[in-house]
């Protein structure tokens, strides 16, 4: 009977369950149900933040990985940049070094042909300086040999004195 009586339940038993259930709802309602509410609202607020915070710091993770592939971009454009100046700069340190050395060649080139030329002229004086005393010394002995005697050295003189004449006139 005893567990008959627990399985039927008797208007008594609903009454305090369901005045006692009421008291516990009025009084969790009245001093509970509020600051549930209010902790409930605030841990929604604070995850809304949260969430908010975590949106705005992956746009700045964006903007700054953009700003680092922008930088970047920058750095290899200003590496080639350098990179060709560098280029541009052998190229005419190499076209002036051939271009000084060109007119070096050209200078000891211009010296050597002059430095020829010189000696070409002294040595064209000297055959002539040498052609001149041969054709003196050769002079020198035919006349030696024509004026060995002294009628012939007085015919020479008067012939000599004879054009002499004939030119002054």
């Amino acid at each position: 009977m005893l567990l008959a009586s627990l399985v039927e339940p008797a208007f008594g038993l609903i009454f305090w369950m369901t005045l006692s259930f009421g008291v516990a709802f009025f009084l969790l309602a009245k001093f509970a149900w509020k600051p549930i509410l209010n902790a409930l609202h605030e841990r929604e607020r604070s995850i809304e933040d949260a969430i908010g915070e975590a949106r705005k710091a992956r746009e700045e993770v964006a903007a700054m990985k953009a700003g680092n592939e922008e930088l970047l971009q920058q750095a290899r454009n200003e590496r080639d940049q350098l990179l060709k100046e560098a280029r541009e700069i052998r190229d005419r340190e190499i076209a002036g070094a051939k271009d000084r050395a060109k007119a070096e060649a050209d200078a000891i080139l211009a010296r050597a042909r002059e430095d020829i030329r010189n000696e070409k002229n002294a040595a064209i004086t000297e055959m002539k300086n040498l052609v001149g005393e041969l054709s003196i010394e050769v002079a020198e002995r035919i006349l030696r040999e024509k004026l060995s005697d002294k009628a012939a050295q007085e015919a020479l003189l008067e012939k000599v004195l004879k054009e002499s004449d004939l030119r002054r006139s």
